[in-house]
């Protein structure tokens, strides 16, 4: 009693001081501290050459899509004024203004680690990019007989006059502003054209072989276009050509009450993202400040949403060097994942029976999870076939499958996230194949995206029905399977099973799922559990005892849970955070979080399980699940978290989730206080640890 009385008033003194927005870091900025991570990865000279382009070309992506969601969705609170109320206390205003000083600071790094680091060391290992001031008279040659061939019968050049507005430029697309002189064919005077290079041509293009310094001599389409754009417009004079780049809001805005049919709805809203509201404008920066203005003015961006650039305006294209160019030995080594579980087990299901089977990607094959459900396809003991899909890709095995087994005459059911960001098309493409092969496809839940990864197999086994089941922390997706780490768990423990079970008749029947054994739901009972757990911890703590939590995860930035957090901390818990991406908590500050330690891994793959850990004075209890700790995956998703029961496998998460990465010194970053992320070095007379690494030697095959 005395000890809740402590605690209380523990809680009472500093509940008002945890949510001062000073204990907060803003989450768009800590976006772009990730970036930034990904940046420091392009710069590294440990990382093979090939794999260094890479990250520099994942860093832009990333910024594409944070301009793309993120800053859209500020501008857009802007212009309906309603601004909401978040921890770290600034406006949309003022994140936007310190979003443009970070964002172009780190713009301007991507540009010179490709202008002075990249291309040198390149040009080192004979891959050249050869500029147009460098071309030799065969070369000009070649390329414009590729220009006048290859080129010039697709592009469409719009000189703009009353008759010819400025066109609406397509999202991301690469454009052209072209300053012109003279007259055109009707005696009219025109200074400005627009040309759009259409999204089929490729941005880089190889020279031939006997007329390049080496075989890998590239040149950039931007400069084909730039040195013979002239041709596209006979009778005038070109004073200026100049790429620039358009991002737009590609948010989608579904009112999911009002449609009567999601999928038809979606289908009619993706077409308007490629015109969403413009929030960038990526230029060349030898442009004309007259130019600049124009381009402004047509869209009306200010001074911030302006980004002059020295190089090509999608660094991201680059990424077609990595395979275009063979060399090997300027990749990362190849691996071979632990061959699937069939290999040693043609009987998946006896292997499950038997005891539960841990899969840790991409380390061990994801190829088990698609021989699950290829022998329950095939299998014609198996009577029924449930699954969640959030992103799978265009082409998926997976989901020919599932087609496979309804057209055998299974009930096959599958829940379909049409509003998986930017994976809407593809799954309305898959959720048409699968109706057409006879499978029930539903969308999930009005109002809340169906996040958790689920499959549920059910067995007529002697004379009665037993249920399989996989739970997972990512997709289920082949392809980023190789590149993305996770935990999959396959099981038939009955409690477990029948809790998959109950989850899967709310998803389609929508009803009220009680009385759950193991599993937390989202947005039921995930966030007030993790909410109880962390105070048990700080309960234990306050009472003497020993108390750790440690989780995983991609983002930290509820704050509620944060400030459970803060408090753990003041009570003596320890708290060990592994958060790949964004973390609005602030560790390591005097008297509110000295016992909290966060860390970010990168690396060759991507981080993305989300395990949490709590020592319950001995009773240790570990979850997996497919939820970050963030507002959204609390209160707007439906996620699962699922406990790993068996001790062995439970310490083996333990070991391979946190103390290898606790130990990384190689690719892992601590936060500070102040918001900064501190590359973590082997100390003199240490050795370099690589969880990455150390899992590649334990699991796999390489």
């Amino acid at each position: 009693m005395q000890n809740q009385e402590q605690d209380a008033a523990m809680t009472e003194n500093t509940t008002h001081r945890l949510d001062s927005p000073e204990y907060y870091i803003n989450r768009e900025l800590s976006l772009l501290a990730f970036n930034q991570r990904v940046l420091e990865l392009a710069q590294d000279p440990d990382v093979p050459l090939l794999e260094r382009l890479r990250f520099l070309c994942i860093s832009s992506a990333n910024m594409d899509e944070f301009f793309e969601v993120r800053v859209a969705s500020l501008k857009q609170q802007l212009q309906l004024d309603i601004a909401s109320v978040v921890a770290d206390g600034l406006t949309p205003t003022e994140a936007l203004r310190q979003i443009s000083t970070t964002a172009h600071a780190l713009v301007e790094q991507q540009y010179q680690v490709l202008n002075e680091i990249l291309i040198p060391a390149l040009r080192k290992e004979h891959i050249h990019f050869v500029r147009r001031n460098h071309w030799d008279e065969r070369q000009r040659e070649w390329l414009s007989d590729f220009f006048d061939r290859e080129l010039m019968p697709l592009l469409s050049p719009l000189g703009l006059d009353p008759a010819h507005p400025f066109p609406n430029v397509i999202n991301k697309s690469l454009n052209f502003i072209v300053g012109l002189r003279g007259t055109d064919a009707f005696g009219r005077e025109i200074d400005t054209a627009i040309v759009q290079a259409p999204r089929t041509l490729p941005r880089i293009i190889r020279l031939p072989e006997n007329m390049a310094a080496s075989a890998n001599s590239f040149v950039f389409l931007s400069s084909i276009l730039h040195a013979f754009i002239d041709r596209l417009f006979p009778g005038m004079e070109v004073q200026g050509c100049y790429q620039f780049r358009l991002t737009r809001n590609s948010n989608m805005y579904v009112d999911e009450e009002e449609v009567e049919d999601l999928l038809q709805a979606m289908q009619g809203e993706l077409p308007q993202r490629n015109y969403g509201a413009v929030v960038r404008l990526e230029i060349s920066d030898h442009c004309p400040q007259e130019g600049i203005d124009y381009l402004m003015e047509q869209f009306d961006l200010c001074e911030q949403d302006l980004y002059n650039v020295n190089g090509p305006v999608n660094l991201n294209r680059l990424m077609a060097i990595a395979d275009l160019v063979d060399r090997p030995d300027l990749r990362f080594p190849p691996f071979r994942p632990a061959p699937s579980v069939m290999e040693h087990h043609p009987d998946l299901f006896e292997r499950i029976r038997y005891e539960d089977v841990l899969l840790h990607h991409p380390y061990q094959s994801f190829q088990t999870v698609m021989d699950f459900i290829g022998q329950a396809a095939n299998d014609p003991d198996v009577l029924a076939i449930k699954m969640t899909l959030y992103r799978t890709g265009k082409q998926s095995e997976l989901v020919k499958q599932l087609v496979r087994a309804a057209r055998a005459g299974k009930e096959v059911t599958v829940v379909v996230e049409l509003r998986a960001r930017f994976d809407e098309e593809a799954n309305i493409s898959l959720a048409n194949q699968l109706q057409d092969a006879g499978a029930h496809v539903v969308y999930g839940v009005v109002g809340y995206k169906t996040h958790a990864k689920l499959c549920l197999v059910v067995r007529r086994e002697r004379e009665c029905l037993r249920r399989y089941v996989h739970l997972g922390t990512g997709n289920y997706h082949a392809g980023t399977a190789r590149i993305y780490t996770d935990f999959g768990l396959l099981t038939c423990q009955p409690d477990i099973t029948e809790d998959v079970h109950k989850v899967f008749h709310m998803l389609t029947g929508l009803g009220r799922v009680r009385d759950l054994k193991h599993l937390l739901e989202s947005p039921f009972t995930l966030h007030q559990a993790i909410m109880g757990k962390i105070q048990r911890e700080t309960e234990f703590a306050l009472a003497g005892k020993i108390a750790l939590i440690r989780a995983r995860m991609n983002a930290l930035i509820e704050p509620q849970v944060i400030r459970a957090l803060y408090q753990a901390s003041q009570a003596g818990v320890r708290v060990e955070l592994v958060v790949r991406g964004v973390c609005c908590l602030r560790p390591g500050i005097p008297g509110v979080s000295d016992n909290i330690h966060v860390r970010s891994v990168m690396g060759r793959f991507l981080e993305h399980p989300r395990v949490f850990y709590f020592l319950n004075d001995g009773q240790e209890e570990l979850y997996c699940s497919s939820a970050d700790w963030m507002p959204r995956n609390f209160f707007r998703r439906v996620e699962v978290a699922f406990p790993i029961l068996d001790k062995a496998l439970r310490n083996r998460i333990i070991h391979e989730a946190f103390e290898l990465h606790l130990q990384d010194n190689s690719q892992a970053w601590a936060l500070q206080a102040d918001g900064a992320y501190l590359r973590q070095q082997p100390g003199e007379g240490t050795m370099p640890v690589s969880a990455q690494a150390s899992l590649l030697n334990l699991l796999g095959k390489g």
